[in-house]
């Protein structure tokens, strides 16, 4: 049986997940006041997030995106557009939620592929 990796593991919840080739993201959200704002730090952790688990952008295999309110979609595609790479576009979700804060409007769940 593969071997499974926990990376940055809390009580709750670990940051990154890794088996059998591939890594699995904790929801990440962003700070700001605009679902811009937040989008575009999400997406910097996730960056971070999947490097430091020997991925990238380029490996995204499904991506499960939650909006506070679907008011938002094109502010959020905006973002999302310039961010993944040509080509390299995954599988996608997105939908409505209410989220952990009132002040979040955007929460991403990423799982990718790693060599």
């Amino acid at each position: 049986m593969a071997s499974i990796e926990r990376i940055d593991t809390g009580e709750r919840a670990s940051k990154i997940v890794k088996h059998n080739g591939v890594v699995y993201l904790s929801g990440q959200v962003g700070e700001g006041s605009t679902v811009t704002e937040q989008t575009q730090e999400c997406l910097s952790r996730v960056d971070a997030l999947l490097n430091k688990a020997g991925s990238s952008r380029e490996h995204l295999l499904q991506v499960t995106i939650w909006l506070a309110d679907m008011a938002d979609f094109a502010e959020l595609n905006a973002v999302w557009n310039n961010w993944v790479p040509t080509g390299h576009a995954p599988a996608r979700a997105c939908g409505e939620a209410k989220l952990a804060r009132a002040e979040l409007k955007v929460e991403i769940i990423v799982t990718a592929a790693y060599d």
